[in-house]
């Protein structure tokens, strides 16, 4: 099982903090970044070959890898988006090879605790579907990437649906198995082929219209997106909770 981690994008609505830094790269406290946790992460449920897809200002994420692969004892490849300004269902077909034999995904702005990998590869033991991460306690937004769920798994994925026909929301972690990683790859060129401006979400949407999602809920976890400024401050404090309970 490899870890494949999303970073291309440019964080448009954290500059200027991210004019010339990678929002994974953000601070948290003296010593962690954003890709810290999601790296040290890893590494704590035994990932330890990682894709890192990169894009916007990726000079800083590759000055960086050598010291985390020290840091944490792991292997990371760079893998190069040529096109950050679209949106991540290219950047994610890019890492193609590397969740080819199956793989955890990770969205580079989601700060969360291992115990969310657990829980997906404890899953996958019983099943070959696309496995996603959900939390079913939060309230959800309008904002929220909504999770709908059918007799046969999950029926519908996207922010545009009722509040109040889903069953949580998707936290930007998921499991990819080797069962379905070629459909993926099909199901993200025909996504971005269609509107380079779509999520790789929306791929993920033509799998579950075939059966092939199903979800495991992580609804105890702390965790957050980090989208805008505030959110950077929630991940700070998820981070200064961490360390108080270490």
């Amino acid at each position: 099982m490899r870890g494949v981690i999303l970073a291309a994008g440019q964080g448009q609505r954290l500059r200027p903090d991210t004019d010339d830094l990678p929002k994974t790269l953000l601070p948290l406290n003296e010593t962690e970044t954003i890709l810290d946790t999601i790296v040290s992460g890893l590494a704590e449920v035994a990932v330890t070959d990682i894709a890192v897809t990169v894009g916007h200002a990726a000079d800083r994420i590759r000055e960086r890898a050598g010291e985390l692969e020290s840091r944490y004892g792991v292997d990371i490849t760079i893998v190069d988006n040529d096109r950050p300004h679209w949106n991540n269902a290219y950047s994610l077909w890019t890492a193609r090879d590397h969740y080819a034999e199956g793989a955890l995904l990770v969205n580079g702005d989601t700060v969360h605790p291992a115990d969310v990998e657990r829980s997906l590869l404890a899953a996958a033991a019983e099943t070959s579907r696309l496995l996603l991460a959900l939390d079913d306690a939060k309230e959800l937004t309008d904002e929220a990437m909504k999770v709908r769920i059918g007799e046969t798994g999950v029926e519908r994925i996207h922010k545009e649906q009722p509040v109040e026909t889903a069953a949580g929301e998707y936290i930007g972690v998921s499991l990819i198995p080797e069962a379905v990683a070629d459909d993926l790859t099909k199901a993200l060129e025909d996504t971005y082929g269609r509107d380079p401006n779509l999520y790789y979400e929306d791929a993920y949407q033509i799998l579950a219209e075939r059966g092939q999602v199903d979800c495991v809920s992580v609804g105890g976890a702390v965790w957050t997106e980090v989208d805008d400024h505030a959110d950077w401050d929630a991940a700070k404090a998820i981070a200064a909770d961490r360390d108080q309970e270490r």
